[in-house]
């Protein structure tokens, strides 16, 4: 094989020059000026150099890296054009034009250095050319005119033009009379004339041998003569069925264009006649974001595919979401069923899944810090100060298990049990009347643990889907408000806040949205909750789910059992006016637009307004608008130049009247009287708010019957027919009768006891009222009043014993409230009035537990000996 020095110029993926070949290409101005030097060293004008092709070096998946190559073309200098005007600056524009003829194949004896550094400097290495009087065997140049035949019979039978298709009918013709020797140059031109893939033409250019030359080529004709044929039966397909919904997009496509069109000569023309004395076109303005944009649309299927791609390689999720993106690219773009399967995977790509969170932030490391609780009630918007503490409670497992311990203990004997990495959180339930901040706690405490916030509002859902999504058959279909609150939040671990779950709508014909909520709330099951929309399992472990509600009574109990119920009564008239003074009074003047120096309420003030049945802050607010209007008509007049009074910015209490108009007072909570047969009990009303209400009876002529009214329920009535068994079994104890066995109600004259609620239009039940129509009874028939500033809650049973209650701490705050100085509950309460009683309250109030502190030591006649313990009467 003999060899030789040449210069060696490379060529760039994909660019490919093979011998009988021509190829033009830009080349940079050092390379022209190092083939000018050849060219003038040159004797013979047209210099020779090695041509050699440089694959891509970027190593993938499907092309790993290669050797360096080694085998390329000689190639002549047939033409190297200069630019007849310089580049402008800043141009990518090669300066000149290089075309190169191949000759003959050769290889470099040593493999081409693959710096790019060193391409322009046309490095001289040794070459090595192939024989060429090697003869083919007859049967390779038969196949190989076989294949070429073939191929070059379709290539005529595919062009359009009347020209090509004779140029390739010639070119068969000289295959049928070309010798055996001249086979293998033939196939050098028709490898060079045919589109081919470059690694196959790259395998081509490296067959040195004849033979091996010749099988290659066969083998790239029957590969490429296979691909026009599949071409061409896809084409006559697609042809034929171009269906309505085709053509109606091509029509939508064109029509696009002309309203973009039109839209651009519209603002063409806005600009010319806008601007005065304007001469010519005008520039237009870009266009609207609203309008169609196709490189946006591309954009978004780019970015949808590779949102699907992301997803870990095997889940549901992926699996789904591949066959879906495989029917999204089979249909029309303009068909209905298209739309469908996009909002689909549109819903699908952007839920927080496992392997699109890797990367977020794990709440973990917030509660790992050890001034996490300190944090964490430094956290606490207006309303919901006094509550931020006992909604922690429940929170301290998270804390305690993410947390390690820092004491130094004793290495145990036996190994300890690992820890589950994945702990489930409580499912918190504030109950509490309104304007306690059981919303603004929720946001605190996803403040406080660095996750997202979404709120999901159930009060009037009444159909399932609004939790589980529709299903895809429906029209205008969706996934359900958890899945929404997922894609709103970004992440896997947000806190949802489930405000009114108490207002949510039972079973119906539309399903039952309670029950629906069973799963989500359920930390054994919401690992894997299905929305019918995604219909593949959603991973709802990692959220924190809190739920308000402001009574418990209409929660079912399967879903009531599920949560952790927090408390958040009422404030007092102290935690009102700190709330009014800290936060209220700051927000509302400078909502009005006045500063702190310019308005003052004094304590007096504020403590009537907190009084009032007015809502506190709408209350404040009338005051500084009020306030308001006064600074400026107070400018008004001094811009004017008139006499006026001196700015005043404090706010007395004789001026409220005037502002919030004739106090609307509670007459059953202030305008209290001391009398026989009435006493004061403690209720809790259907929006969870404390208060008393009076349990009024009368004695009128009759039959020894009890007649209740004020839209009682059946429990309550059934408390005072107790009541009544109960005081006419202890008539003579009581010293109402004068001896045993004697009905109080027939003797010495019948009459009959009718017992009032007041507020009849509210419904009133609940089994708390029994020591309270107790004492009113015993008050009726023994003539001793009960004071007006006691008030007492507790139910009955028939053997005398006071049973405990709920709501101590709601009941206490609303008889705080209306200045109550003497409490009555069961014994069974005092730990509540222990644990949820502030300090404050216990000291202004008096706390008992016995009947005798109703009515006073010594008013009762007890006729018995016995000592009577405080849970009893």
């Amino acid at each position: 094989m003999p060899s030789a020095q040449l210069p060696v110029l490379p060529l760039s993926h994909p660019l490919i020059l093979l011998p009988t070949a021509r190829l033009t290409i830009p080349i940079s101005r050092t390379l022209a000026d190092n083939l000018l030097s050849i060219l003038d060293d040159s004797e013979a004008g047209q210099p020779v150099l090695a041509v050699i092709p440089v694959p891509d070096t970027a190593p993938t998946i499907a092309h790993p890296p290669v050797a360096p190559p080694t085998h390329g073309v000689a190639a002549r200098v047939v033409r190297l054009v200069r630019p007849r005007t310089p580049a402008a600056p800043g141009s990518q524009r090669q300066p000149y034009l290089l075309s190169l003829h191949g000759l003959i194949r050769i290889r470099l004896v040593q493999p081409l250095d693959l710096d790019p550094a060193s391409f322009d400097s046309l490095p001289q290495h040794a070459v090595a050319y192939p024989p060429t009087d090697t003869i083919p065997s007859r049967e390779t140049v038969e196949a190989f005119k076989d294949a070429a035949l073939r191929l070059l019979d379709r290539l005529a039978k595919d062009s359009v033009q009347t020209q090509r298709k004779e140029d390739w009918l010639k070119v068969a013709a000289m295959v049928e009379d070309i010798s055996d020797q001249r086979a293998a140059w033939m196939a050098d031109v028709l490898v060079a004339a045919i589109t081919g893939q470059y690694a196959d033409k790259l395998e081509f250019l490296a067959a040195t041998g004849v033979e091996d030359r010749l099988r290659h080529a066969t083998g790239l004709f029957i590969k490429q003569l296979s691909i026009s044929e599949v071409s061409k039966k896809i084409a006559s397909a697609v042809d034929e069925s171009l269906s309505r919904q085709q053509k109606e997009y091509f029509l939508r496509q064109q029509l696009a264009a002309i309203q973009r069109e039109l839209h651009s000569l519209h603002n063409t023309n806005s600009g010319h006649s806008g601007t005065p004395g304007g001469i010519g076109f005008g520039t237009g303005s870009s266009g609207s974001e609203l309008d169609d944009d196709e490189q946006a649309d591309a954009d978004d299927l780019a970015d949808m595919k590779k949102k699907i791609e992301a997803l870990d390689a095997g889940s549901e999720e992926r699996k789904v979401g591949v066959r879906e993106w495989r029917r999204l690219k089979r249909i029309p773009q303009g068909s209905v069923e298209n739309g469908v399967i996009r909002t689909y995977l549109e819903w699908l790509t952007s839920i927080p899944w496992p392997s699109t969170s890797m990367s977020q932030p794990s709440v973990h490391d917030a509660l790992k810090d050890p001034g996490f609780l300190v944090k964490a009630r430094s956290i606490k918007v207006a309303p919901e100060w006094s509550n931020s503490d006992r909604a922690l409670v429940p929170l301290s497992t998270d804390i305690t298990v993410s947390r390690p311990s820092s004491t130094p203990v004793e290495p145990p004997k036996a190994p300890a049990p690992k820890r589950k990495k994945g702990v489930k959180g409580p499912i918190l339930l504030f109950v509490g009347p309104p304007g306690t901040g059981k919303t603004s706690l929720g946001q605190s405490i996803a403040k406080a643990l660095d996750r997202p916030f979404q709120r999901i509002s159930l009060g009037g859902v009444r159909d399932e889907a609004e939790i589980r999504g529709h299903r895809r058959t429906y029209v205008a279909s969706g996934p359900g408000m958890i899945v929404q609150a997922l894609r709103k939040a970004g992440r896997r671990d947000p806190v949802i806040l489930l405000d009114e779950i108490d207002k949510v709508g039972h079973s119906n014909f539309h399903g039952d949205p309670s029950a629906a909520l069973l799963e989500v709330l359920d930390p054994e099951q919401n690992h894997s909750f299905n929305d019918h929309y995604i219909n593949v399992p959603v991973d709802l472990s990692q959220v924190l789910f809190i739920c308000t509600s402001n009574t418990l009574e209409t929660i079912s109990a399967p879903l009531l059992d599920r949560c952790e119920v927090v408390e958040l009564s009422g404030y007092n008239y102290d935690e009102k006016m700190l709330i009014a003074r800290r936060f209220l009074l700051p927000k509302q003047i400078q909502t009005n637009g006045l500063t702190e120096s310019m308005l003052t309420l004094t304590d007096d003030t504020l403590l009537h307004i907190a009084t009032l049945l007015y809502p506190l802050e709408r209350a404040i607010g009338a005051v500084v608008r009020f306030k308001a209007v006064e600074w400026v008509e107070h400018l008004d007049v001094a811009s004017e130049g008139k006499e006026h009074k001196e700015w005043r910015g404090v706010v007395e209490t004789h001026e409220l009247e005037k502002i919030l108009g004739v106090p609307r007072w509670d007459s059953e909570e202030r305008e209290r009287e001391e009398k026989r047969g009435v006493v004061y009990g403690l209720v809790v009303t259907g929006m969870g708010e404390g208060g008393i209400l009076p349990v009024e009876s009368t004695a009128v002529p009759g039959a020894g019957r009890l007649k209740l009214t004020g839209s009682l329920g059946d429990v309550i009535k059934e408390s005072g027919e107790i009541a009544l068994s109960w005081v006419k079994t202890h008539a003579f104890d009581l010293g109402i009768t004068a001896g045993r066995g004697i009905d109080p109600l027939k003797v010495p004259d019948p009459i009959d006891i009718h017992l009032h609620l007041p507020a009849g239009a509210q419904k009133k039940d609940g089994p708390s009222a029994g020591i309270a129509m107790t004492c009113a009874f015993v008050s009726l028939l023994s003539g001793a009043t009960v004071p007006k500033d006691i008030a007492m809650t507790g139910e009955i049973t028939l053997r005398g014993r006071v049973t405990p209650v709920g709501g101590i701490r709601m009941k206490v705050l609303g008889a705080h409230r209306a200045q109550i100085r003497k409490v009555i509950l069961p014994w069974a309460n005092r730990k509540d009035v222990e644990h949820d009683i502030s300090p404050e309250i216990r000291r202004e109030t008096e706390f008992c537990f016995a009947l005798e502190a109703a009515f006073g030591q010594g008013t009762l006649g007890w006729r018995r000996e016995a000592v009577l313990l405080e849970s009893r009467l």
